[in-house]
């Protein structure tokens, strides 16, 4: 703001460059100008101060969606004065001579002037779908609608403004039925994250199930493994037992053939010696057998010879051949 210095009946008014000074005397313009310095007389001068500077102003607009469903508007314009004594003609940007403070509220009027526009274009684009369509579009759909409809309005450049930016920072629903748009989604992610959790539970079940399968899979290949080991060392006792019982047999039958060989060999001698015995006389065999006999016997203490057996003897000698007896 401007600073007014008073020296009786002068006054010094000192400005700095972000505010255009326009100094009015009889109704007509005097001095215009940034950062101006000059004296002036009180009690005939009117000043107006005009700010060049950016300025930005918050706009909040609550509308219903085409569903009559309340959403809130949230952001900021950003505007600067381009003429400012068209400006200072349309609006009263008049100072105190005394304090150089505005004795009007032209900014706030700039900023109802502003907030009006913003509005009636918000409005009618809330109106224009349901609430869900406009949370899907998000605030860049309305961004470009409000810079549009401010860039085209005849009233601000008519008083000398222009809108240089327009910023929104949410476009949402009532806290009720943002609770209640939520409650889908918020379904679906818990359904997702317990399919998930099922989806774990199921992984971990398949893991025991083959961890278990692996563990029966190794006891039943250790079981093989033990049952092909017993067969193979049954079989090989048997074969063992195969091998001992025909080494036995084999043994058996020799000792067999031996047998049969000596006993072969004694009944060939025996039939040897009973066909040479086959065709002797009687009398020449009771001679052998006689000193067979004698040949047995170590002593004889008694011999008894009766008249039977004493004729029999010579009836047999005399019945011999004299070749016989002389073999014998």
């Amino acid at each position: 703001m401007a600073q007014i210095t008073s020296f009786g009946f002068f006054a010094q008014l000192r400005s700095d460059a972000s505010h255009h000074v326009i100094r009015y005397r009889n109704g007509r313009v005097r001095q215009s100008g940034r950062g101006l310095v000059f004296w002036f007389r009180p009690e005939t001068a009117s000043i107006a101060e005009v700010p060049m500077d950016d300025r930005e102003t918050t706009l909040f607009v609550k509308g219903r969606s085409a569903d009559f469903q309340a959403v809130n508007v949230q952001g900021a314009i950003g505007w600067r004065v381009v003429e400012p004594e068209r400006l200072a003609e349309r609006i009263d940007f008049t100072i105190g001579l005394a304090n150089g403070q505005y004795i009007r509220e032209p900014i706030e009027r700039i900023e109802t002037r502003l907030a009006g526009l913003v509005n009636q274009a918000t409005l009618q684009y809330l109106a224009e779908a349901p609430v869900r369509a406009l949370l899907d579009a998000g605030v860049e759909p309305l961004r470009q609608r409000l810079e549009q409809a401010l860039a085209n309005d005849p009233t601000l450049a008519e008083i000398g403004l222009a809108v240089v930016a327009v910023r929104l920072n949410n476009l949402a629903p009532s806290s009720e039925l943002e609770r209640a748009l939520q409650t889908p989604t918020f379904e679906q992610l818990q359904q997702k994250a317990d399919e998930a959790m099922f989806e774990r539970r199921a992984l971990a079940v398949d893991k025991e199930r083959a961890i278990a399968e692996n563990e029966l899979s190794n006891k039943t290949e250790l079981a093989r493994r033990e049952k092909q080991l017993i067969a193979e060392e049954a079989e090989n006792a048997r074969n063992r037992a195969t091998g001992l019982a025909e080494a036995q047999q084999i043994e058996a039958g020799a000792e067999a053939g031996r047998i049969r060989t000596i006993e072969s060999a004694k009944a060939e001698t025996e039939q040897a010696h009973i066909a040479i015995y086959r065709d002797l006389p009687p009398a020449v065999l009771l001679g052998l057998a006689a000193r067979e006999l004698a040949g047995n016997l170590d002593t004889i203490e008694h011999l008894n010879v009766t008249p039977d057996l004493l004729a029999t003897i010579m009836r047999e000698f005399r019945q011999a051949p004299p070749a016989a007896i002389t073999a014998k």
